[in-house]
């Protein structure tokens, strides 16, 4: 299939690969691309995604290939944050025609960043024997980390494992297209992540303050192979990123549970299921070089894997299937996008727009999820038809009930 990206050369610079036909980039996010592409660690190119925006540190919905560095703040703070879905064995039938107390038990179960009365709202007061079991296997080599970075002990580790957090993270139960139940969430690493790569982020611009001083952005610091820390980050967001994975498969273990107190009829779960990452990096072999490949928002699409495209809470989502492309570095979006900020879409939207725009979704429909609201994200089957040379469809998922944290 022909690739279906635009070109454009960076003074000083490699080049831009942007699967954006038909889509929307404001002026920032390719100013934040253009910066990247002129850091001389960076590899062949830079790919953007179709859902590409301005983000913090690096631009959001973009894959960095690096040679023998990685900039820690383009993976960002939300290390492993990803998606999660799995297939059930209920049909639209099976439903109740009351959705509130299906989407209550799984707001009880699972703990989530908007719960009153909380003092770490999200977190376990008192973490289930699920959650014990899931930390031994990540506690041996996080008491390693916590040799060397003492200060990892403070942080909610335990008692995040298995959560929501908050934000555009969710929880959905939703539709395919022959009408079977799917459960879908998006989580990552959590308040440990958050720390991990704060942390390595400051030190990242600690050193380039001795070393690196020509950045075109002080967020594009660096840690090369051979110096002080380049070992340490590479470990601990390794680590990070099987606490996301984990902490997803938790999550949907305590979703499936819900769903089984509200819908007595006995079902599987797992049927199909994909748990994928779309904020990490991990070393990878792309043109005969191995690079580190950073995917600030993006998802592996190799040839045959699967991966999950989530629309926003009144959108279409969908399973996809690799096609490999190797100009994206075999690599996909991670959503629709947003066109706008939180704040300015709290500004532009009011509660009846958002209660129009969720109409036959069980939701929330206060103001405290305006800034989530569709219309504040970019149109999902633009975002799909600019990346059709990416990814083929395998599934369409329509929510029927979305759990926001």
């Amino acid at each position: 299939m022909e690739s279906n990206y635009l070109h454009q050369d960076i003074p000083g610079g490699v080049p831009l690969k942007m699967w954006t036909r038909g889509v929307p980039v404001e002026d920032a996010a390719r100013r934040q691309l253009e910066n990247a592409a002129r850091l001389p660690i960076v590899f062949r190119h830079i790919a953007a995604m179709p859902d590409v925006h301005f983000g913090i540190g690096a631009t959001v919905g973009s894959v960095i290939p690096t040679l023998r560095a990685i900039i820690p703040a383009a993976v960002g703070v939300d290390i492993g944050c990803g998606m999660m879905a799995c297939k059930t064995t209920l049909s639209a039938e099976d439903l109740p025609d009351n959705l509130n107390p299906l989407r209550s038990a799984i707001e009880r179960a699972v703990p989530h960043g908007r719960v009153p009365g909380r003092r770490d709202p999200g977190a376990w007061q008192k973490p289930p024997g699920t959650v014990d079991t899931a930390w031994a296997r990540l506690q041996p080599e996080f008491t390693e980390l916590c040799r060397d970075y003492p200060r990892l002990e403070k942080t909610n580790h335990i008692q995040h494992l298995g959560t929501l957090g908050s934000g555009n993270h969710f929880i959905e139960v939703c539709l395919d297209e022959s009408g079977a139940v799917w459960l879908m969430l998006h989580s990552g690493s959590r308040g440990v992540g958050n720390f991990i790569g704060t942390m390595f982020i400051e030190l990242a611009r600690q050193d380039a303050m001795r070393h690196q001083v020509n950045l075109p952005d002080r967020d594009l610091a660096y840690f090369e192979e051979g110096s002080r820390h380049f070992r340490d980050y590479v470990r601990a967001v390794s680590w990070a990123q099987n606490f996301a994975a984990i902490n997803r498969e938790v999550m949907m273990r305590s979703v499936i549970e819900a769903v089984q107190k509200v819908i007595h009829k006995r079902f599987q779960a797992h049927v199909e299921a994909v748990n994928c990452h779309h904020n990490y990096v991990q070393k990878e072999r792309h043109f005969g070089e191995d690079v580190y490949v950073t995917r600030k928002g993006a998802v592996s699409a190799k040839a045959g894997e699967l991966g999950i495209i989530p629309g926003s809470m009144g959108a279409r989502s969908f399973i996809v299937r690799g096609r490999g492309n190797p100009h994206s570095f075999e690599s996909c979006s991670h959503g629709a996008g947003r066109v706008m900020s939180r704040s300015e879409a709290k500004r532009r939207f009011t509660l009846a727009d958002h209660r129009a725009a969720t109409e036959g979704v069980e939701c929330r429909k206060d103001k405290d999820v305006i800034d989530e609201t569709p219309a504040a994200y970019k149109d999902i089957d633009a975002v799909m038809e600019a990346q059709r040379d990416l990814v083929e469809i395998v599934h369409t998922l329509k929510q029927v009930v979305c759990v926001k944290g």
